[in-house]
């Protein structure tokens, strides 16, 4: 955890590779992938519902609900590209309703704009729905006590 606020606290994600300890390493396509990406660090606001005692540098366990995170992925995913076909279907047909000779530009500039419009609506969608916001499961730092043995 690197600070906390009044709507919650806020985490240093760090990117790391589904399958790093696997012994396939060298012919892995994800762990060639994921060196290329690097290891880069995020911060991310995280909600405590359970007001789990946390201080700044503490390591936490973080997880978002099950269904919201299918719910979610098909959002993402499934609209954009659904949208990409329709407009650039819709383009195509535009291109032969007005009888240009090739379609292809029309099509392909509808498409992009479906594109973007998938994604705007999938932002849109996602943002400030609290089922869709990682949580505060634990608090993953040691506790170290000392003890006075006088």
């Amino acid at each position: 955890m690197v600070a906390a606020g009044p709507d919650g606290v806020w985490v240093e994600t760090q990117r790391q590779s589904a399958c790093g300890q696997c012994a396939a390493r060298k012919g892995c396509g994800t762990a060639v992938l994921g060196k290329v990406m690097g290891q880069k660090r995020n911060r991310v606001r995280v909600a405590n519902p359970d007001h789990t005692p946390v201080r700044v540098g503490d390591e936490v366990v973080i997880g978002i609900d099950e269904s919201a995170l299918v719910r979610g992925s098909l959002a993402i995913y499934l609209v954009p590209l659904l949208s990409f076909f329709l407009f650039g279907v819709l383009g195509e047909t535009l291109a032969r309703q007005l009888a240009m000779a090739s379609g292809e530009g029309l099509s392909m500039l509808f498409g992009a704009a479906g594109l973007f419009l998938g994604f705007a609506w999938a932002r849109h969608y996602a943002r400030g729905d609290r089922r869709y916001q990682p949580v505060i499961l634990s608090n993953a730092t040691p506790v170290v006590s000392f003890y006075n043995t006088h």
